[in-house]
């Protein structure tokens, strides 16, 4: 009741939240476990040793470090590479060169042996008591470097089957004759061809060739470029067999076939003959300018060949000073 007694008009009383008991304990408890921290101290190290990160827990290498050591290794492997592409390049430059030396060094030994002996002609091989003597020197393996004899041997092979074919031209002309006497005209002719282009071809276009293929001479090789094209149209012409031409081609031979049977296979004989000759030059003629092209020879080199050998030739300077000693005369 004394609660009620009170009086509700007098001033209320100032309380002090803070002067609670339960917050004065918790602030002063607070202030007393409040002390001065060290990290450096030996209590502290000693209490967090335990929480400490292992060293093999870390990793050993940072990420950038990695990456230096896999661009440095991928840099190594290209160099190694690109030496070992070097060297290969070394070698094969080596190797060309010790075999351009062993060309040299047996070009030298054959002009060696060549000036030491004089070789006796030998083609054409005639028998020692033939009136006629060989008028040329041949011999395969002694003139010729082994790379280039084959194709050398081919084009004489193509000589004889050339002047094989002319033969027999002939011969299918006589019986191109004796069907029709107006046919004359190619008889006559296909022994002019027969006696005419067996030593020119010869000597205008396979001795030429042998003498390149023997002394690296490009203007033996110029010489017989020129020479075999003209052949090659030749025996394109031969082929076709135009009439009154001399030439038992196909429109000769295919002619005759309505007048006689037997005359008109044997022209077709030869008319075969004459197609595998136009073949087998254009073949040859590719085989011997691929392997012109690995010799060296130039145009160059040849007007140089012409104007030491030819030019300077005791037989042409003669004959030029004769010719110009009579110019002169005459005026």
């Amino acid at each position: 009741m004394s609660g009620f007694d009170s009086n509700p008009f007098a001033d209320p009383v100032d309380l002090n939240p803070f002067q609670d008991a339960s917050i004065t304990q918790a602030t002063q408890g607070g202030v007393n476990g409040i002390r001065e921290y060290n990290p450096f101290s030996t209590t502290e190290l000693k209490d967090r040793s335990d929480t400490t990160i292992p060293i093999s827990a870390v990793s050993s290498q940072p990420a950038i470090l990695q990456t230096s050591v896999e661009q440095s290794s991928q840099a190594s492997a290209a160099a190694a590479a690109g030496q070992a592409s070097l060297i290969k390049q070394q070698e094969e430059l080596e190797r060309k060169a010790a075999e351009l030396e062993r060309k040299e060094q047996e070009l030298q030994n054959r002009t060696t042996q060549n000036a030491g002996a004089v070789n006796e002609n030998n083609w054409p091989p005639l028998p020692k008591f033939f009136p006629v003597k060989p008028c040329f020197y041949q011999d395969f393996e002694a003139d010729i470097p082994e790379e280039y004899q084959r194709i050398c041997k081919r084009m004489y092979y193509l000589w004889m089957f050339h002047s094989a074919t002319l033969f027999l031209n002939v011969l299918a002309c006589l019986a191109y004759f004796t069907v029709d006497s107006q046919y004359g005209v190619d008889f006559g002719l296909s022994i002019l061809w027969l006696m005419l282009f067996t030593p020119v071809s010869f000597i205008c276009w396979y001795r030429p060739v042998y003498k390149a293929f023997r002394s690296d001479s490009s203007f033996s090789f110029f010489f017989f470029f020129f020479v075999f094209f003209f052949q090659v149209a030749v025996y394109i012409i031969q082929t076709v067999g135009i009439p009154k031409w001399g030439n038992s081609g196909w429109i000769t031979s295919i002619s005759m076939i309505n007048t006689n049977l037997a005359v008109a296979v044997v022209m077709m004989v030869v008319a075969g003959f004459f197609t595998v000759n136009a073949v087998l030059a254009v073949f040859l003629l590719k085989m011997v300018h691929s392997k012109y092209r690995r010799t060296g020879a130039s145009f160059t080199k040849a007007q140089q060949e012409f104007s030491s050998n030819v030019l300077t030739n005791r037989t042409f300077q003669s004959a030029a000073t004769t010719a110009a000693q009579g110019a002169f005369g005459r005026n």
